[in-house]
């Protein structure tokens, strides 16, 4: 009998994982930003003095992992799993990464709700007694994510309102049995929700109602409310997303407008950076939270917070054949204390 979940999405732990550290490492435009204090390594070029933007990818993830090891005080033989998971087809980022690693590896594809599907997961595994230490880290890079989703870099296409940066960067983080927290409390795993979006460059609605489906969820397994959270924040839904997923909910009788938030509006300064609805990708939530959340729990600034990362399952070739775009998002909750 499946003694720790509660109603029909949600998982409770008995033994809450502790995050005992992160590591984050991010692209120029990212590290011109408004949280540009919060992350270890900031690039001077995107290239990474690699050949091309996908080997840069796929390094951004490797040297992430190894940075939050050695915030941790831990090596690579330490670790049990590795979840790993990025944009680009066959996640050639994490797993030529995890080649490097040569950690035992869970490849993740959730779109840009992966790094709350990897979090999910490797609290699973931990509290399940299948581990004592995992890394779980996610990447993304504009340019890979340009080119394979939309258009070549060189068209120099212009970009509507609603369009939102993929953002470069990679956001890794060490999970473990033991440690003093923050704790991942409760696991609320996304359903796929499909409002018909079939446009691109409008990933905002596309993936809104999921959020607004798994918060919801998350409120009605768990009996908590909002007012029981510090703040509740989204992965990319941005500017156009967000407004969408907090209307849908209040329609639901929820209120969340005094605590939520949303990565891809924070990550960016939409005036000065141009970058339009505001940031998205793999990147985009695992940095805001491997950077900023993270050490805001760990100051005391947050004592309870629910991460969603959020996901359009975009395929280039379905989408041309007339199909849309549906949206998942993946909620865990992560607290100062157990």
């Amino acid at each position: 009998m499946a003694q720790k979940r509660l109603g029909k999405q949600t998982i409770v732990f008995q033994n809450p994982p502790s995050i005992i550290a992160t590591a984050t490492i991010v692209g120029p435009k990212e590290g011109d930003g408004p949280l540009k204090d919060y992350f270890d390594l900031i690039l001077d070029d995107d290239l990474w003095g690699e050949s091309s933007w996908e080997k840069t990818e796929a390094k951004l993830q490797q040297e992430a992992v190894k940075l939050a090891l050695t915030n941790a005080k831990k090596v690579t033989t330490d670790v049990d799993y590795l979840f790993a998971g990025d944009l680009l087809n066959q996640i050639i980022s994490s797993s030529y990464a995890a080649r490097e690693l040569k950690i035992p590896f869970f490849g993740l594809y959730g779109a840009c709700s992966t790094k709350t599907e990897s979090l999910s997961l490797g609290a699973m595994a931990i509290d399940g007694g299948f581990a004592d230490i995992v890394v779980c880290v996610t990447s993304s890079h504009f340019s890979t994510a340009e080119r394979q989703y939309r258009f070549p870099l060189e068209h120099g296409n212009q970009r509507p309102l609603t369009a939102q940066w993929t953002v470069t960067g990679a956001g890794a983080s060490v999970l473990s049995s033991s440690g003093n927290g923050p704790y991942i409390t409760h696991v609320t795993t996304g359903r796929i929700i499909d409002p018909g979006i079939v446009n691109a460059n409008n990933m905002g609605p596309a993936m809104a109602p999921a959020a607004a489906d798994t918060i919801i969820r998350h409120f009605k397994d768990t009996g908590f409310k909002p007012e029981d959270y510090d703040l509740i924040i989204t992965g990319d839904l941005a500017t156009v997303g967000k407004e969408i997923a907090q209307e849908l909910m209040a329609k639901e009788g929820y209120d969340i407008s005094n605590i939520f938030m949303d990565c891809g509006i924070e990550i960016f300064d939409a005036e000065r950076q141009d970058t339009h609805a505001g940031g998205s990708g793999c990147g985009c939530s695992a940095v805001v939270f491997a950077g900023y959340l993270y050490k805001a729990l760990k100051a005391g600034k947050y004592k309870r917070i629910m991460l969603v990362s959020t996901g359009a399952l975009l395929s280039p070739t379905i989408v041309q054949q007339g199909e849309s775009i549906p949206g998942i998002a993946h909620a865990v909750t992560i607290s100062t204390e157990k």
